[in-house]
């Protein structure tokens, strides 16, 4: 049953004023005499009273102007961190614009001899991250033609990771000009968002995982009396944090509050740097919560489905990036290499795990381990869904959020020769959810197979049975290739969110609450499509949401209407950024 609407504003209001100190507190640590933050260990329990206690007896002073003029203070206050950002003084982010298999070749060769950080690559372009000083020997081994094909991309690494902390200063003023001319939107040219009010206050900053479970409890403590919100954990990282997660959903009632429901599954910062993924899967967590009692869409998605939000499935590596290296990718865990350290998580699923033969090095970004499931994060998010699906649930979609690129890619990762069998409706559901991010903001999302815009890998034709070229950086044993496997999530789809190269993995703070928007409004579209109104319903609303007196369905519609439909809706709807 739906709370009075002044009762319900009444606990937004009460909400809002906690999330309003939240960042001020934890976002900052202390003046330099205090060491850490008050942290509430993930496994301790504790009672609401005494919950609400101790998260309003706080020094609200640390938060105060004063204390936050100093821009880097979270800097000043982690010397390991502020010695990894003197190394990123050194370090730029170079693009290739890749045009032939012999060109994806050389560089998967170099990479592998010279172990670079691949930041992203599609069929165009590949962008990798190295020290300035290896730029000529890395040339040295390239062919000619890629010489004049790359430029840099990102020339100030360090200015880009420092603005990235919370601070009163908007990321994009610290970031470097780039050059227009590079087919991407250049850093200065992006419009910045204005924040919109104290309702979303916590998503003005990223914040550290410590402010995230705290929140994240305190949904669970104001919501779980009607039953909406439960926290539930995941399992155990290797370094013996808690992975926590959201479940939404109305409760049933009578009879069938015994049954199990269908279930959507969202994750998030599964390589800990991508910390837009997280705060992605934070914000539609929240948006789909507040909307309960005024969206009639969102009511009839929570009352037929459960849907679980994790926001940080590598929680270790999460912490890491917060306290010694933003650029952190892998989990935590012992290799068999001491100085190398880490798992690729997106590797370490049992889902043909070994198809690409390119995870044997521990000290490469994309080393997944020597057996499936190796890493202990994977193993736990495998065996919850195991149990899940023991005791009746049924995952019907999945959701991986990745940064960056703006794509929406669909099963299968490990290899371009295998076919799902439902890739007709995989690919139909993935151009509407483009569409409707695109509709949200106007921001394009590319759609492809995600075994597609791949690195040639080195295996011989003698190795495979049907040569072909072969995803390596993400390939075998992909999460959204085994839970769309293992656990018959037919919808399964890898998002990767903003942007397409001006701040790749460290995309400004201005940026969480439109790109938030942007995959709310895919999950409404995601929702109804899964009801069996292929986003009809949904569509409609939105467009009588906003004024509109015609009925609209984006799904059917051909590109022109959808064009017209975003030119309307800009004249009737007043701009609230």
């Amino acid at each position: 049953m739906a709370l009075p609407a002044a009762f319900n504003r009444l606990c937004w209001s009460f909400l809002f004023l906690l999330l309003l100190l939240l960042p001020s507190v934890f976002a900052i640590l202390p003046p330099s005499g205090a060491r850490s933050l008050p942290q509430v260990a993930p496994s301790r329990s504790h009672n609401s009273a005494s919950y609400f206690r101790r998260l309003l007896n706080i020094p609200f002073s640390w938060g105060s102007k004063k204390s936050r003029k100093n821009l880097n203070q979270w800097l000043d206050n982690h010397p390991k961190l502020l010695d990894r950002l003197r190394g990123y003084g050194q370090e730029v982010v170079i693009r290739f614009n890749v045009s032939t298999d012999a060109h994806e070749a050389a560089l998967r060769k170099a990479i592998d001899q010279m172990l670079l950080d691949v930041w992203d690559f599609t069929d165009n372009y590949t962008d990798i991250r190295l020290e300035a000083r290896r730029i000529r020997p890395l040339m040295g081994i390239l062919p000619p033609s890629l010489h004049d094909n790359h430029f840099i991309l990102i020339p100030d690494l360090a200015r880009l990771v420092a603005a990235t902390y919370p601070s009163n200063a908007p990321a994009h003023s610290l970031a470097p000009s780039l050059l227009n001319d590079r087919g991407i939107t250049p850093a200065h040219d992006i419009p910045s968002p204005k924040r919109r009010g104290v309702d979303d206050v916590f998503f003005h900053d990223y914040q550290p995982l410590s402010v995230i479970y705290t929140w994240m409890r305190l949904l669970d403590s104001m919501f779980r009396g009607r039953g909406l919100v439960r926290i539930i954990n995941i399992g155990k990282s290797y370094e013996g944090r808690d992975i926590l997660a959201l479940k939404v959903g109305v409760p049933l009632s009578g009879a069938a509050a015994q049954d199990s429901r269908d279930t959507i599954l969202i994750t998030g910062g599964i390589h800990a740097r991508e910390w837009i993924s997280t705060s992605t899967v934070n914000y539609v967590a929240w948006s789909f919560i507040r909307s309960i009692d005024e969206d009639p869409m969102i009511t009839k998605i929570l009352e037929h489905f459960d849907i679980v939000f994790v926001p940080t499935l590598n929680p270790d590596g999460y912490e890491y990036t917060w306290e010694v290296d933003r650029l952190w990718r892998k989990s935590r865990q012992r290799t068999r290499m001491q100085y190398c350290p880490g798992f690729d998580l997106d590797h370490a699923f049992g889902y043909r795990w070994d198809v690409t033969q390119h995870q044997s090095e521990p000290c490469s970004e994309s080393y997944g381990g020597d057996l499936p499931f190796q890493a202990v994060e994977a193993a736990q998010l495998a065996d919850w869904a195991r149990n899940e699906t023991a005791n009746g649930v049924n995952f019907v979609g999945y959701l991986d959020l990745h940064s960056y690129s703006q794509q929406v890619l669909y099963p299968f990762a490990y290899s371009c020769a295998a076919r799902p069998p439902n890739m007709e409706n995989l690919k139909e559901v993935a151009m509407n959810l483009a569409k409707h991010m695109r509709l949200s903001n106007g921001e394009v999302y590319t759609v492809m197979s995600a075994c597609e815009g791949a690195v040639a890998s080195e295996i011989s034709a003698s190795q495979v049975p049907n040569p072909q070229r072969i995803r390596v950086e993400a390939g075998g044993g992909s999460a959204v290739d085994y839970i769309f496997h293992e656990f018959g999530a037919r919808y399964s789809y890898q998002i990767k969110l903003r942007d397409t190269g001006s701040y790749g993995f460290l995309l400004p703070s201005e940026y969480i609450i439109p790109t938030g928007e942007e995959l709310y409004q895919a999950m409404k579209f995601f929702g109804d499509y899964l009801l069996g109104n292929n986003g009809h319903e949904s569509s409609s609303h939105n467009v009588v949401a906003e004024g509109q007196d015609e009925q609209i369905s984006i799904a059917n519609s051909r590109e022109e209407d959808i064009m017209e439909l975003r030119k309307r809706r800009r004249r009737s709807v007043p701009n609230t950024h």
